[in-house]
Order: structure tokens, then C-alpha cells, then sequence
């Protein structure tokens, strides 16, 4: 597919970065940002070349205001309900997709990240903002639930529920010191530094087992909903033994 409203570019070996490319509209995501964005993260399924995705907004305004509203309000004045469920849960599964990618994202965070756009951030692997980075949970301010697009399921584990169900329930703004004292973001920097601190933690992946990353990724999936510690158990112990195999260090018995 061809791109319109993201680009993908290798920065380095081993290293992507996806840009949401809408700046003149606070990089919102309409119809067609959604289809690349799902087709995005299919390839990702299957590239083994990249290991490591940075994840940020064009432009100088911020990361993404959510759903383009405009677009989405001529669209609701004529689809069926069938037409409108459908378009929601693809949307909101490009946050599984995300999660499902086998490279860890780090989401390079500036300005407003609001609705989809902050959710997109809720399911990458590290978050670094810059200092007037600012996160709401925006679907309740337009006459919505505020549990949408994965956000009541990753929020709450992120930050706990107690503040969580305050920013769902309010849609207020959480800002960058917020982020930081709520143990939501790795660093906050000043807008200029943000890119250079994306690299410097992306470079010390890169440096790691890519194997061991992908499957270090798939078991924090599988052990946020484990039925227990047994169960995150299994899911360690097969990773190592694989990653040992892998190296050479041993062969199976049996």
C-alpha cells in the first residue's frame, strides 16, 4: 500500500520510525490514516529486519488529537449501525495490533495526545514525552463512554485504578509531571531532545538479542492476564530455553 497519511522510514539498521502525517489537523486519524495504519502493522508481523519502532506525530502541534471529527460526523450522517460497529472495532483493534507487533515501540510523545492517539501511546512499550506532552482520555468529553480503544484495559494496569478511573470519568488533561509522577512515561525532555533520547534508548535495544526481545515482548503480553504464576512461569522458562537454543548453549534431551 501506498502511504498518504503516515510514513515509515529506516533510521538506522534495525530501527523504524512511524510518523502520523496529518500535521495540519493535529495528525487526527480519518478513514484512510486507519487502512494504513492496520496495514502498517501487518507487515511489522513478518519483518524481521526491523527491531525496533519509534512511534511519533509530524509537525510541531502534538502527536494526535484522536478521530478526525469533521470526517467522522459526515460519515456518521450516513452509515448504518452495522457500517458504524464495524468501523469502530477495526479502529480500535489497531491498538491489538500494536501489542501483537513483535517490536518493542517506543512512542516519542509531544503535545496532545488525546482519544486514539492517546491510547495509541497506552500500547507501546516505552514512552518519552516532551514537557508539554498532555494525555486525555477525550471519548467522554463528546458525549461517549470514556472506556474506549483499549484504554480501560491498559490504563488502569499503567497507573493504577484509582487514577485511572478519575481521567476516564473526567476526560481532564493528565500532564507531562503527571505522566512522570504516575510512573506512565520513562523520561520527559524538552521538545527538541525528544528524538535524540528515542535513538539513544532505541541504540540500546538494537545492542540486545532481537530474538530475546521479541519473545521478551510476547510473554509481558501473555503475563499481564496469566491465570497465575505458574502460568508466567511456563511462559519464562519456554522463552529462555528457546533463547538458549537458539545460542547454541544446549540441545533438548529428549
Amino acid at each position: 500500500m501506498d502511504y498518504e497519511t503516515i510514513t515509515f522510514k529506516v533510521l538506522e539498521k534495525g530501527i523504524g520510525q512511524l510518523t502520523l502525517n496529518r500535521p495540519e489537523v493535529y495528525n487526527a486519524i480519518n478513514y484512510r490514516m486507519m487502512e494504513e495504519l492496520e496495514d502498517f502493522w501487518r507487515e511489522r508481523q513478518h519483518d524481521l529486519d526491523t527491531v525496533v519502532i519509534i512511534l511519533h506525530g509530524a509537525g510541531d502541534k502534538g502527536f494526535c488529537a484522536g478521530l478526525d471529527m469533521k470526517e467522522n460526523l459526515e460519515m456518521s450522517r450516513t452509515c448504518t449501525p452495522h457500517e458504524g460497529y464495524h468501523f469502530q472495532a477495526r479502529l480500535a483493534r489497531i491498538n491489538l495490533a500494536m501489542r501483537r507487533a513483535p517490536q518493542p515501540i517506543i512512542a516519542a510523545i509531544h503535545g496532545a495526545a488525546a482519544g486514539e492517539g492517546f491510547s495509541m501511546v497506552l500500547a507501546s512499550d516505552i514512552r518519552i514525552i516532551s514537557d508539554n506532552a498532555r494525555f486525555s482520555a477525550a471519548y467522554v468529553n463528546i458525549g461517549l463512554g470514556g472506556a474506549d480503544m483499549s484504554c480501560s484495559y491498559f490504563l488502569p494496569r499503567l497507573i493504577g485504578a484509582g487514577r485511572a478511573y478519575e481521567f476516564m470519568y473526567t476526560g481532564n488533561f493528565m500532564s507531562a509531571d503527571e505522566a512522570r509522577q504516575l510512573g506512565l512515561v520513562s523520561h520527559v525532555v524538552k521538545q527538541e531532545e525528544l528524538q535524540g533520547k528515542a535513538m539513544e534508548y532505541a541504540r540500546s535495544l538494537i545492542k540486545k538479542n532481537n530474538f530475546g526481545l521479541r519473545l521478551t515482548k510476547e510473554a509481558i503480553n501473555m503475563n499481564l492476564d496469566a491465570g497465575g504464576l505458574e502460568q508466567a512461569l511456563s511462559m519464562e522458562d519456554r522463552n529462555q530455553i528457546l533463547l538458549a537454543l537458539a545460542a547454541g548453549m544446549g540441545r533438548p534431551t529428549n
